[in-house]
């Protein structure tokens, strides 16, 4: 997937991971006018971004966050932030995203949607698929979710083990409470996938490295099977689902 260069017009990968023109025709259910800020503010809770937007710099070249508003793009384009990749996918009925769009079409941003969950086992094609982004990716990075909690720990925990190669055990700092993330409702699954492939090597006696994991992946791991062994905590799950209403 060619990145494109400042100014370029951004490609717009659809949930599979497939890029999908930015010439293409506007879909007619895609939110405009005023309507896409009342629909960023209330619905999806740009009203709690504005204040805290949950941003770190967690490598010299990707920084993790929660759904930028359009002021938050114009803040990263001159920190020299290159690509946005966007894990909760293209969504022409939100106005969180229609504003991001348009806020990286005006800055010259290349605006990667990229769908992973947060709540279920971790599909195979998308572990793949994320290494193949992060080697097209023009850096700087900016990586990002809703709250900035869940899929972005995730997926930095990913990166920085896959492309960076930071021990594992070192990289699941990502998915830590100090980032809002709650291990012990059904978004503790993400940590559970981990802490089975080093439970794995170590069974095995093998060195928990890429090319194990991958291998892991691929010969192993058994999503359906593997969601049998993760229970969560009632009250965990009432707190991220109810309460915070995370994604």
């Amino acid at each position: 997937m060619p990145a494109a260069g400042p100014g370029a017009p951004p490609s717009h990968p659809a949930p599979g991971g497939q890029p999908t023109p930015s010439h293409a025709a506007v879909p007619p259910n895609r939110i405009r006018g005023f309507k896409r800020y009342l629909n960023s503010f209330f619905k999806d809770h740009a009203f709690i971004r504005m204040i805290y937007k949950n941003m770190f710099k967690i490598s010299p070249r990707l920084y993790r966050s929660s759904q930028p508003t359009p002021r938050h793009i114009a803040q990263a384009a001159r920190l020299g932030v290159r690509t946005v990749i966007n894990l909760r996918g293209r969504r022409d009925n939100c106005g969180s995203w229609v504003l991001e769009d348009e806020a990286c079409t005006r800055h010259g941003l290349t605006l990667v949607n990229f769908a992973v969950n947060s709540r279920d086992a971790p599909k195979k094609h998308i572990l793949h698929q994320a290494r193949q982004i992060w080697r097209d990716a023009q850096y700087p990075v900016l990586m990002h979710c809703k709250a900035g909690s869940d899929r972005v720990g995730f997926m930095s925990v990913l990166y920085q083990f896959v492309h960076e190669g930071v021990p594992l055990k070192t990289a699941l700092g990502q998915l830590s409470p100090k980032y809002g993330h709650l291990r012990h409702a059904k978004t503790g699954i993400l940590d559970h996938f981990f802490e089975t492939f080093l439970a794995y090597a170590q069974a095995q006696g093998i060195e928990p490295n890429v090319d194990a994991f991958y291998i892991w992946v691929d010969d192993v791991y058994d999503p359906p099977e593997f969601k049998k062994t993760f229970m969560t905590r009632w009250w965990a799950s009432v707190l991220a689902d109810k309460v915070l209403r995370r994604e």
